[in-house]
């Protein structure tokens, strides 16, 4: 991977700040973006700056195009069956509370989640079971943080209607066996959602051979616009769903008394979309899908092993989650003696290395555990083993001097 030339598609790296180049290893939260990107949005805002799906002149025909090669573009990442299965919505919260709204689970049914999820896949579940009467259960992790397949087959039976469950964890890195519990699943009858705002920007991801249900996840953590996010759902299923929100572009007709609604995608995009977003999603995605996402993964994998080791031989300091082979490229810690807020801002005031501290919106997982939070570094294409390398030696230093 060229990871020099990726380097230089990125402007905001080659800004010294203080006299040194900024470090930034908290791609988890967001991803920086390329010129690529940038320009693409910029073209929209400039040169064709109408609406796409109703006006049929030269500039709206212009944003039409754009947005379809966007959702083709996306169906080739994720190896969907039909691009119809491609829904942009605002972020992956936005999915997982539209789908939480649209599956009408009724009362008894249960929805089965991780110990370890995002508050965008726990609390739309919570918020369900005193709206519909459903119910909402947890199957825990292994102590060592990694999925525990004997512990979701304890939680199933006939109820369990859902799985909804994050592919790869914000919190540590750790990542489910996802054909293993997709097959599980489906043998109890269950669907699957997969919380894929960890996963999607990071890896391969064919959603046919997987057999997967539903995938929500953000662009704005692959090198996408911010705002902008997509939820992938076999056909059949989203074409059989409740609707979330209605209104200008999701219905075919309405009368004084009577409306009649578009099929998928269109009935789930209601009202005025981001069409700046979504052409940047579609440069964002082609970035990506030309450095290759095996490649990507790879990549980011070494990068863990690197600071894994590194980070292994501080004093004090202990790597939340199973080994580095199962994390990606996602490193979260906690330094005896020391507050995580505390770590990211002296790490930042001395040496530019911007890395993110706090629960990570999984507040549930911290305070069941009894941990204030943690310290987290997270690595992509622009990262370099030099910088992993000054990270550790600049945590080192902190620590020698703050504990």
């Amino acid at each position: 991977m060229d990871v020099p030339g990726i380097r230089e598609d990125f402007p905001c790296l080659h800004k010294e700040i203080n006299g040194k180049l900024p470090i930034y290893l908290d791609t988890a939260c967001t991803a920086l973006r390329p010129k690529q990107v940038i320009d693409a949005m910029n073209e929209y805002y400039t040169e064709f700056p109408a609406c796409g799906g109703r006006s049929v002149h030269k500039f709206g025909t212009e944003v039409t195009i754009r947005c379809d090669e966007s959702r083709d573009q996306l169906q080739r990442l994720l190896n969907a069956e039909r691009p119809e299965e491609i829904i942009f919505l605002k972020n992956t919260t936005e999915g997982i509370n539209l789908l939480s709204h649209t599956l009408g689970l009724k009362k008894g049914d249960i929805v089965l989640t991780g110990d370890k999820e995002h508050n965008s896949n726990l609390v739309p579940w919570q918020v369900l079971t005193t709206r519909a009467g459903t119910k909402h259960q947890i199957f825990k992790s292994n102590d060592d943080g990694s999925f525990s397949m004997e512990n979701l087959k304890e939680k199933l039976s006939p109820d369990v209607k859902l799985i909804s469950i994050a592919e790869v964890s914000n919190l540590d890195g750790s990542t489910v066996p996802a054909k293993d519990l997709i097959e599980v699943a489906h043998d109890n009858g269950s669907l699957v959602l997969f919380d894929g705002a960890q996963s999607v920007p990071h890896r391969k991801m064919d959603v046919q051979e997987l057999d997967l249900d539903f995938l929500c996840f953000s662009i704005h953590k692959m090198c996408g616009p911010s705002g902008m996010g997509v939820l992938y759902g076999k056909y059949d299923l989203l074409d059989g769903l409740d609707t979330f929100l209605v209104g200008g572009s999701s219905v075919a007709d309405t009368t004084y008394d009577d409306y009649k609604l578009l099929r998928p995608p269109q009935k789930f995009e209601a009202g005025l979309q981001n069409f700046a977003g979504i052409i940047g999603t579609c440069a964002a995605v082609e970035y990506l899908m030309n450095i290759g996402m095996e490649e990507i993964h790879e990549y980011e994998k070494s990068l863990n092993r690197i600071a894994t080791d590194l980070l292994s031989n501080i004093p004090g300091l202990t790597i939340l989650g199973p080994g580095a082979a199962y994390r990606g490229g996602i490193t979260a810690f906690i330094i005896d003696g020391m507050e995580p807020h505390d770590v990211a801002m002296i790490l930042d005031e001395v040496a530019n290395v911007m890395i993110r501290s706090g629960m990570h919106c999984n507040n549930s997982w911290f305070n069941d555990h009894g941990i204030r939070g943690s310290s987290r570094a997270s690595f992509y294409i622009y990262n370099t083993e030099d910088e992993v390398r000054i990270f550790a030696e600049e945590l080192e230093k902190i620590v020698q001097e703050f504990r």
